[in-house]
């Protein structure tokens, strides 16, 4: 990943990025694998949250995860409390839109799960995020994506499409409901803003620790009225609340550290892209563990997810680095 501070995550969102030097740490262990570390994380959170009572409403449940890992996330992170004192105008803006964002996400996405079921939902959240982050970016500092990072979405998002729909195009597919593909494409926006908006802030001089704390720890406050009034009592059984702390300290606090550790040497629309990796651990987990089957054309989607997931996760070569913009 780029290793200056003209990097072009650096103007995901418009403005000059700030001169501080970056660490001069590089290679995919200070970028993509963390990103990655926090997808294979994130492919286990159908499963857990299926587990959670059935009297409790979808976004109950992610709001409850996403209460108890953004307070984590502020408490955890130093800079946290001082971070909106010492932004600009500008960035307090940016933080207050990574808020919502954030608070959008789980109240679009689990409804979503729930009317389309998780790998639909699933795919069209994820599948749908690293194109809002590319087409976002884009806009916003007037420049086109690079050749390396279309190519390797483009195959990650045929192949998470096909894995996905590999059912229905063996016959046996069953119908689509609309609302919850548009609620999963809400979800996927919602995604691609607060990780544009974390990268954004991170790349001018903040700590990613402090930036994901104040997102989360804001979105919290947000989404707890759903909690409150949504949840009822399924939550304080000991199922329900084992579903909350998993979602909360592994799938939230866990992985939005890596996720914004990553994002330090990661473009945002690239990290959107690694995280297609996603649906593929969560199919494979519906056959490891749910004894779920998958036709071979799934499978020859997951092999073509995971080509253009390497595409990304590889560094390429020094004579790349000038010209490489992801």
């Amino acid at each position: 990943m780029p290793n200056d501070t003209s990097s072009p995550s650096s103007r995901a969102l418009g403005g000059a990025a700030s001169a501080r030097p970056r660490p001069r740490r590089s290679g995919p262990f200070a970028g993509p694998f963390p990103i990655l570390a926090a997808a294979v994380l994130w492919g286990t959170t159908g499963t857990a949250s299926s587990l959670a009572p059935a009297a409790v409403p979808a976004a109950a449940v992610g709001a409850a995860g996403l209460v108890l890992g953004g307070l984590l996330l502020f408490l955890a992170a130093p800079g946290s409390r001082s971070l909106p004192r010492a932004c600009t105008g500008g960035e307090r803006r940016l933080l207050a839109l990574g808020t919502l964002a954030v608070a959008g996400y789980p109240l679009s996405f689990y409804p979503a799960v729930a009317r389309t079921g998780v790998a639909v939902a699933t795919v069209i959240a994820l599948g749908g995020a690293p194109v809002f982050a590319g087409l976002l970016a884009w806009c916003s500092r007037r420049s086109r994506p690079s050749a390396r990072w279309a190519t390797a979405t483009a195959a990650a998002v045929l192949g998470c499409t096909v894995l996905v729909l590999g059912p229905g195009l063996s016959g046996d597919g069953a119908p689509v409901d609309v609302l919850g593909v548009l609620s999963a494409g809400l979800a996927g926006l919602s995604y691609a803003v607060y990780a544009l908006v974390g990268g954004e802030l991170i790349a001018r001089g903040h700590a990613s620790g402090a930036v994901m704390g104040v997102m989360f720890g804001g979105a919290a406050l947000l989404v707890l009225p759903v909690v409150l009034w949504g949840a009822g009592g399924g939550l304080l059984t000991v199922r329900g609340a084992l579903v909350v702390l998993y979602l909360g300290a592994v799938t939230t606090f866990l992985c939005y550290r890596l996720f914004g550790h990553g994002l330090r040497r990661t473009a945002p629309q690239t990290a959107t892209t690694l995280t297609l990796a996603e649906p593929a651990v969560a199919a494979v987990l519906g056959v490891a563990v749910l004894g779920e089957r998958l036709p071979g054309v799934s499978w020859c989607g997951l092999a073509v997810l995971a080509l253009g997931i390497v595409l990304l996760a590889v560094p390429v070569g020094s004579r790349g680095r000038r010209a490489r913009s992801e």
